[in-house]
């Protein structure tokens, strides 16, 4: 790098001499345009991720992702309430946090499931708490899309499948190949027709108004982000199993299927139901509590 400098001071010092100092001029006009265009697309990148246009890697690009012309959501300040916080001993406390930790500690990525049916209650009550979820203000940016029928999850594997078959045989490298197949993972998803719900979280990149108009977003990645961890922890309490999947370049065609609209994309797709009596699951180990946690 140094020596790159070096050769292009050489080379502006030897063009001064050549055709003078009017030359000089142009060289520093023509470098403070072309640090201004950088600077301003580092600063456009930023507005956009803080707005939730974030790139996806090996997704649906996002065509519209500028915020020019978006509205905001105006309307009136909110009305402030008192809010009444639920206490408890700190005995109580520990209990309680160590009794969902346990519960929690049980949930794993399931891909072996049953077609034992679940009530369509407990899944509303699972989509009802991630609805709690804090988000970019409270734009809830955030399509829960529940299937059931089995002609749709029939498309939705065959979508799926025939894209995975591509990533890995062409588009993975050896290295991903390699901790998936430790994993004892394929292209192969045949959980998504055996399994009784389909569900599918879009991320509203902007929403609409009525009349057609987009309203920013903001954060739109980090909050779905939280929205599904709330789904997970519920879909645990409620005793069922689940995957955590990103169907790698499958969203369009899926998006198209479900006539979800342009400002959605897919963010994740859990299958949800009762794992299958013959289930198997890696023997991972977590982290411990001094590997993920740092106290001052």
């Amino acid at each position: 790098m140094a020596g790159t400098i070096d050769n292009m001071i050489t080379a502006v010092i030897n063009l001064v001499k050549t055709n003078g100092i009017a030359s000089l001029i142009i060289i520093v006009i023509v470098i403070h345009g072309f640090t201004s265009k950088i600077l301003a697309w580092v600063n456009k990148k930023d507005e956009n991720r803080a707005q939730g246009g974030s790139t996806e890697n090996n997704q649906e690009k996002i065509t519209d992702d500028t915020n020019e012309h978006l509205l905001s959501h105006g309307g009136e300040d909110c009305d402030m309430v008192p809010y009444k916080q639920t206490t408890y001993s700190e005995d109580e406390m520990k209990k309680r946090s160590q009794s969902f930790y346990e519960d929690i500690n049980h949930r794993r990525s399931v891909r072996f499931f049953s077609d034992k049916d679940v009530p369509i209650e407990v899944i509303e009550n699972c989509i009802r708490t991630a609805g709690t979820s804090p988000s970019g203000a409270h734009m809830q940016p955030w399509t829960f899309v529940v299937i059931k029928q089995a002609d749709i999850k029939a498309q939705i594997r065959e979508i799926i499948e025939e894209e995975e078959e591509i990533n890995y045989k062409k588009r993975m490298s050896e290295t991903w190949k390699k901790d998936l197949k430790r994993l004892r993972t394929n292209w192969e998803k045949p959980y998504l027709e055996t399994a009784p719900y389909l569900v599918l979280v879009f991320k509203q990149t902007h929403g609409l108004t009525e009349d057609g108009q987009k309203i920013t977003h903001y954060y739109t990645e980090e909050s779905v982000g939280l929205s599904c961890g709330l789904f997970l922890a519920a879909v645990q309490n409620a005793g069922l199993v689940t995957l955590t999947s990103t169907p790698m370049n499958a969203g369009p065609k899926i998006r198209m299927l479900l006539n979800r609209g342009s400002n959605e994309k897919l963010f994740l797709l859990l299958p949800v139901g009762y794992a299958a009596d013959d289930c198997k699951v890696p023997d991972l180990k977590r982290k411990s509590l001094d590997e993920i946690m740092v106290l001052f």
